[in-house]
């Protein structure tokens, strides 16, 4: 907690940073996103999507994205629009390109996904944070006390920040599998910090005649292990997932384990310094006693 108020300015002007380079940059939005046409190859034989990528990026299609597709005798290709092209010169296109590699191929869908669309999945994971920041300050409020759920949520919303402005930073690909693992982060975060809320809402308990800042000391001390912990055993499993996973889940991926990284600090440095700062006590955290019946004491 001595170092609180250094890792708070921290974040508070990378958030700003990342803010404003959004807001003048932008994210690279992938084609979930901004619409385009999705074509799926068949091959007679294992397909090498490597190659097959070596071959579109040669041609006007650079920007396409080729995944492996329910067996590895199919492919599908993602292209971006195309100025002058409609989805069957783009279909015909990509046919004859993998055709002049000698291998037998053949197009078994074309589909055009419209700029539309596209809008309406912005809007929809918006919403999906807006409801799950919402969810988290009823869950947090109801849990534990008003000032611990306005904690957890400025933490989260600064995970939200960091992770999406990675993106907007180095320019990979922003599509909804990557909005999936930003929602995950949400609820990893608000799962680690929960349980350093527990362990302070205990200690205000036992440690009655010391400070708010040293009984969060001493919490985030006991739960600092576990919390070391957990971080490290995920992130095994993300950087497994990142190198072998393939081309497909490196967007996923690499949201996941910005957002874990993130997320362990920010229940450390940012939900708990939150909380403080808002007066939090002691008090607040006693039960309610009723009418006519008298408080509970400790042992």
């Amino acid at each position: 907690m001595s170092k609180r108020r250094i890792a708070c300015w921290l974040s508070g002007i990378t958030s700003v940073l990342v803010i404003i380079m959004f807001i003048a940059l932008g994210l690279n939005y992938g084609i979930d996103f901004t619409g385009g046409t999705i074509v799926e190859i068949g091959y007679d034989q294992p397909a090498d999507v490597g190659k097959v990528r070596e071959v579109l990026s040669q041609s006007e299609f650079s920007n396409a994205q080729v995944q492996y597709f329910g067996s590895a005798t199919e492919i599908l290709v993602r292209v971006p629009p195309q100025e002058g092209l409609n989805s069957a010169d783009i279909s015909n296109r990509i046919i004859s390109l993998l055709k002049d590699t000698g291998k037998s191929v053949e197009m078994r869908r074309v589909e055009f996904v419209g700029p539309q669309v596209g809008d309406e999945l912005k809007e929809d994971g918006i919403l999906a944070l807006i409801y799950a920041m919402i969810g988290i300050l009823i869950y947090v409020a109801l849990r534990f006390q008003m000032r611990f759920s306005i904690g957890a949520v400025v933490a989260t919303i600064h995970d939200v920040i960091i992770t999406v402005g990675f993106f907007v930073i180095t320019r990979m690909d922003f599509d909804l599998s990557v909005l999936a693992a930003i929602l995950a982060v949400i609820g990893y975060s608000l799962n680690d910090t929960v349980v350093v809320f527990d362990r302070i809402r205990e200690n205000f308990h036992k440690l009655r005649k010391t400070a708010p800042v040293d009984v969060m000391n001493v919490s985030l001390n006991e739960t600092l292990s576990r919390t070391i912990m957990t971080g490290l055993t995920t992130l095994l499993v993300l950087v497994a997932l990142f190198i072998f996973g393939g081309e497909t889940l490196q967007g996923f991926s690499t949201a996941l384990i910005i957002g874990i990284l993130i997320g362990t600090y920010s229940s450390i440095y940012i939900a708990s310094p939150v909380t403080l700062a808002l007066g939090v006590s002691r008090q607040d955290l006693m039960p309610v006693v009723k009418e006519g019946k008298e408080p509970d004491t400790l042992p």
